[in-house]
């Protein structure tokens, strides 16, 4: 090869490159894994008991109007038919086991995380914007998102099993928002307004907090793409207006729960004035913002706390109003700023207003969507001022949030750990106490019954008028036979406060029934108990059985006896309590000895039913021998009975061919029992017979 000839270096094609958004997406889950990891095994919480373990019509997927058809009770899946159905999906595939309850609410904030990225990121690249922000649309969404999904404040969506409520339609909220923008951006739209009208309304039967949906995205379009508002009608008059269309699915679920009642847990005629529930959610609102910025300390349940102190609510109130004039007055100077300002305020509305939730006025995954917002121009503006070293910041602030949403799932670990930290941050809450006693007295191996007792006591003391911390400390002291009758006391008080909780009533009646004195007053709680509760057979049997005992009462024990039996025709208890009631009735012989005959078809081997039909025969004229046989019939199968053979003995000695018979069987009588009165003085007047 000649020497000036050079070969120059093969030059390899470069390797393939990862594109920055998949990356960010591979951060995003990972981190939320890592964060959320230890929370697999929290155990069911609170008012996951009513709405999952409880809840009769997530038992099964098909046919689809059960799960479809949640319990009107109030319960958190109450008008939110898509909210159990995912609980019912959850239960088809793994029961009660709450580590796929988790996974389904981890995989719902993932989501709901990478839709956010989605709508952050096409937001900051609209021409409104893309003059300023375009070159940090990516890195300020990616840290926007990964903040938002490691933020302390979401564990009570996420972790919290039964507010998947506030993620899953956090996530149909922006889903519907992504998928309007994807549509706003082509020339053949419908596909993603398809998408957005399908989100939408599955968030709309999901909760109320999607309201506001259809009203943000038409400000959207009108702030980022339109330029106006009438621009936007023009353009996308149509797409709006199915958007808007899914109001009614919201509108119907709202009737069918004004008309369930939905237990007297929301409505301004639900216990609290409007006006004392927009004071204490001024309070609520800017405790939020702080959280945003410090998120210490977090509180599982307020409870149903009213702010009335001028000094606390009177700031509060003020900084919210002007908040609110800002914004209006940025709609239409600053109409990025206003957007932010309407998201923010829209999306609380529903539920941080003047529409009292009297279950529980403060709660913190009420921030679910709206840390978001307030988080969007804190990531914006430091992406723009420190552009180098924002991402690297920014991951770091990510770590140390990660790391406290870690930590603050570790209280979530038992429902003893989270109540007693509930308890000692609101020392206050009555049913903080309550519930934290309660969760004491469940303990399987060591139940602690004795500080259990305390903490009931407590939550009465600062509640008088919670019925369930009533309820509770009867329940922790029953058991006790010194603590019987302040349990009575207590029943007593929390039937008083919640007459329609039929529990209350039984387990009232069942304390008194032990009682030599509480007969009529045991009567009365379970007349209450079939009142509230019709199709509780236990509550009709027991109340038939003390109306036997007030001969007064015979017909209507007869009566709850009759429903008993109707209900289980195939029940020996409730034929042979039936028939026992009715044979002391004058009269209605025919008809005891008709259930006593049912009795003996369904237990032919039970002798004291075949005795009872001998007594019935023995007082018939003329059916003497019948009572002989059911008698003798009684002894083969009982042959230890002492009345069954002293009313053989009474029977063989009205014949005087039998008389020898009668001795035998009086003799056995007293061979079994020697005090028998009656048996003496029948044996000494046959002897006296020639």
């Amino acid at each position: 090869m000649p020497s000036h000839l050079q070969t120059s270096p093969i030059k390899r094609p470069p390797r393939p490159r990862l594109p920055a958004v998949t990356w960010a997406v591979v951060v995003l889950l990972l981190a939320g894994i890592a964060a959320y990891w230890n929370t697999f095994s929290v155990p069911f919480l609170f008012d996951d008991d009513t709405s999952i373990a409880d809840n009769p019509t997530i038992r099964s997927l098909w046919p689809p109007a059960g799960p479809l058809s949640p319990p009107s009770g109030g319960e958190t899946v109450t008008n939110r038919p898509v909210l159990n159905y995912s609980f019912a999906l959850n239960y088809a595939l793994g029961g009660l086991d709450v580590r796929g309850y988790h996974v389904l609410n981890l995989a719902i904030h993932l989501a709901a995380a990478l839709a956010l990225f989605g709508v952050v990121r096409r937001t900051l690249r609209q021409p409104v914007l893309a003059g300023s922000c375009g070159e940090a649309a990516d890195r300020a969404a990616f840290v926007l998102a990964l903040w938002w999904l490691l933020h302390p404040l979401q564990t009570e969506s996420v972790t919290y099993i039964v507010q998947r409520a506030e993620s899953l339609m956090g996530l149909f909220y922006l889903l519907t928002l992504y998928a309007a923008i994807r549509g706003m951006a082509v020339p053949r739209p419908w596909g993603w307004w398809g998408l957005a009208w399908v989100a939408c309304t599955l968030g709309m039967a999901t909760k109320e907090v999607m309201a506001s949906a259809p009203l943000v995205v038409f400000l959207y379009d009108r702030t980022f793409v339109a330029g106006t508002f009438r621009e936007a009608w023009t353009q996308r008059k149509w797409s709006h207006l199915a958007l808007a269309s899914t109001w009614l699915v919201l509108v119907g679920l709202a009737v069918g729960g004004i008309a369930a009642g939905r237990g007297g847990t929301a409505g301004l005629g639900a216990g609290i004035t409007w006006w004392d529930y927009l004071r204490t959610q001024a309070e609520g609102i800017v405790r939020y913002l702080q959280l945003s910025f410090w998120p210490a300390p977090l509180v599982f349940d307020y409870g149903v706390v009213v702010q009335r102190d001028p000094v606390v609510y009177l700031p509060c109130l003020l900084f919210l109003v002007s908040l609110a004039a800002a914004t209006v007055v940025a709609l239409r100077r600053w109409p990025v700023w206003g957007f932010a300002g309407v998201c923010f305020f829209a999306i609380l509305a529903p539920s941080s207003s003047v529409i009292p939730v009297v279950t529980q006025t403060l709660a913190e995954h009420r921030m679910y969507l709206p840390l978001a917002v307030v988080l969007v121009p804190v990531a914006l503006g430091l992406s723009l001022w420190m552009p180098r070293a924002f991402l690297p910041a920014g991951l770091i602030v990510a770590g140390v949030l990660g790391v406290l949403t870690f930590q603050r799932n570790h209280d979530y670990r038992t429902a003893i750990a989270i109540w007693g930290d509930t308890v000692a941050k609101r020392p206050q809450s009555a049913r903080a106490h309550s519930n934290f006693g309660t969760a004491l007295a469940r303990v399987r191996e060591n139940p602690r019954i004795d500080l259990a007792i305390v903490h009931q006591r407590e939550a009465v003391r600062l509640d008088p008028e919670f019925y369930m911390a009533h309820h509770n400390l009867a329940k922790a002291l029953k058991d006790t036979p010194s603590q019987a009758d302040e349990a009575i006391v207590h029943y007593r008080a929390a039937a008083r406060l919640k007459p329609e909780i039929w529990e209350n009533h039984l387990n009232l009646a069942v304390l008194l029934q032990s009682r030599p004195d509480g007969a009529r007053e045991s009567v009365e709680a379970f007349e209450s108990v079939v009142r509230f509760k019709p199709d509780l057979l236990v509550a009709h049997t027991n109340l038939g059985i003390l109306l036997t005992l007030l001969p007064d009462r015979l017909p209507d024990a007869v009566r709850h006896f009759t429903i008993v039996a109707e209900k289980e025709p195939d029940s020996l208890d409730a034929r042979y309590n039936l028939a026992v009631a009715l044979a002391r009735l004058p009269g209605r012989e025919a008809e005891a000895l008709r259930e006593f005959r049912a009795a003996t078809r369904l237990a032919p081997n039970d002798g004291e039913v075949r005795h009872q039909i001998a007594k019935l025969l023995i007082q018939s004229p003329g059916r003497r021998d019948e009572a002989l046989a059911e008698l003798e019939a009684s002894l083969r199968l009982n042959p230890n009975s002492v009345d069954a053979r002293f009313d053989l003995a009474r029977v063989l000695a009205a014949r005087p061919d039998r008389v020898e018979g009668a001795v035998r069987a009086l003799e056995q009588v007293l061979a079994a029992a020697p005090d028998h009165a009656e048996a003496k003085k029948l044996l000494a007047r046959i002897k006296t017979v020639p």
